[in-house]
């Protein structure tokens, strides 16, 4: 996301130190930048990059209180009170933002000192972009086939179990007479194994069912209830933890009623009831923008997009499977220009045609978008294997069910006739 993007805004007051007062406005916090601006003129009086700050801290004084310092590479010094709805909570989201930029700051410039970015490699980024997005869709479709693997398999032990309340029933119907009763107690052997076997498997599935974890600040109830922690999105669901790890909620994708993206940053989940309150939560995340996808990929139905959102999403800024398509136009229209460059070599005005070549792409960035698409191709090709499948296994699982609710509506009426 190259465009500078607002977080939130809170009101507040920022001391000038050349005049020695307060002055009363609004503190402006986006994906790069730190601003304040003031409620009377409408003057910006202090913007500075995250990237410059050195420390944050909460401090207080006889002149000063409930004070949040931020100070600058130039031992620059500003000072802001009277934060609404708290102080806490806008250090804990400042502090977020500037943590996590810091973060992708020291592998970028570890990139950039190591090689000038040309054309190629801004493709190749954006290839790598796509690539990752494709593996964590198949990710997810792996998981869910497994889900349904052990649906079948707990169907089949339904099964079996109804095989025995058959037995039984017939052990029960029978006359005080029959003399062949007593084999119809023998339970098979293999009945209790293959429980213990699905819990296992299921317990496994939910430890190895994570698709992203991202850090985050988590509101719960009202907006002074803030704290730092983080968000975990499962196939089977979304947990909430907070900085120790410990589990504060876990909603089941069933139980999830609404998902709201009230920005890129910034996501609320709910889960209704009646008779009670609800159960709902605010989220705020540098990392956000990787999350919402896997939302809208897992909750299509019950996601929305406010307007800041919408508004975000201009006509100028492609969707995701728009520019996955433009990146492999581009790509196949760059690589074959390699290749028509490479053949009329021996032509004149060499060095003209060097000056055109040098900032399409090298050869080794053509080498290294051949083996994107190639991983790409295979996952697709992967996905659309696995989807066949499971569609099969959904058609064997209608089956069961079908035929697991005639049996069990035939013993009620069997159970019926003995009471």
């Amino acid at each position: 996301m190259s465009r500078d993007v607002c977080v939130h805004t809170w009101p507040c007051s920022y001391y000038l130190e050349l005049e020695k007062r307060w002055v009363p406005g609004k503190l402006s916090l986006s994906s790069l930048t730190l601003k304040f601006m003031a409620d009377k003129t409408g003057d910006i009086l202090v913007s500075f990059p995250l990237s410059s700050i050195t420390e944050i801290k909460k401090e207080s004084s006889h002149f000063i209180f409930s004070s949040i310092t931020i100070l600058e590479k130039d031992h620059v010094k500003h000072w802001f009170s009277s934060l609404q709805p708290g102080r806490n909570v806008v250090f804990h989201i400042i502090e977020h933002f500037w943590r996590e930029l810091l973060l992708s700051q020291s592998g970028a410039s570890v990139e950039a000192s190591s090689s000038p970015m040309t054309k190629g490699k801004e493709l190749t980024g954006l290839m790598a972009c796509s690539q990752k997005r494709l593996e964590d869709a198949a990710r997810v479709l792996h998981h869910q086939g497994e889900q349904l693997d052990s649906i079948v398999s707990s169907l089949d032990k339904m099964e079996s179990d109804l095989d025995v309340a058959d037995r039984l029933l017939t052990e029960l119907e029978a006359p005080s007479w029959w003399p062949f009763s007593s084999k119809f107690w023998k339970m098979p052997s293999d009945t209790k194994p293959k429980g213990g076997s699905s819990m296992a498997n299921s317990r496994a599935l939910g430890k190895e069912g994570i698709v992203i974890r991202v850090p985050a600040i988590i509101f719960q109830r009202t907006e002074s209830h803030v704290k730092p922690g983080s968000l975990t999105i499962l196939v089977s669901g979304l947990e909430i933890h907070d900085s120790n790890s410990l589990l504060i909620h876990r909603f089941e994708k069933g139980d999830v009623d609404d998902v709201k993206v009230h920005t890129h940053y910034e996501v609320s989940i709910r889960q209704r009831f009646t008779g009670k309150p609800d159960i709902a939560f605010r989220l705020i995340s540098a990392k956000m923008p990787e999350v919402i996808p896997i939302l809208e990929m897992q909750f299509s139905k019950k996601i929305e997009l406010l307007e800041d959102t919408l508004m975000l999403r201009s006509p100028r800024t492609p969707s995701p499977a728009e520019k996955d398509y433009s990146v492999l136009r581009a790509a196949s229209g760059l690589m074959d220009c390699a290749r028509h460059q490479e053949s009329s070599g021996s032509q004149e005005d060499s060095s003209l045609q060097l000056q055109i070549r040098e900032p399409l792409t090298s050869d080794e960035d053509t080498q290294e978008l051949r083996q994107i698409l190639r991983k790409l191709k295979g996952l697709a090709l992967d996905a659309q294997t696995e989807l066949e499948r499971q569609d099969e296994a959904l058609d064997g699982i209608a089956t069961a069910v079908d035929r697991t609710t005639v049996t069990i509506d035939k013993q009620n009426r069997r159970m019926k006739k003995l009471t």
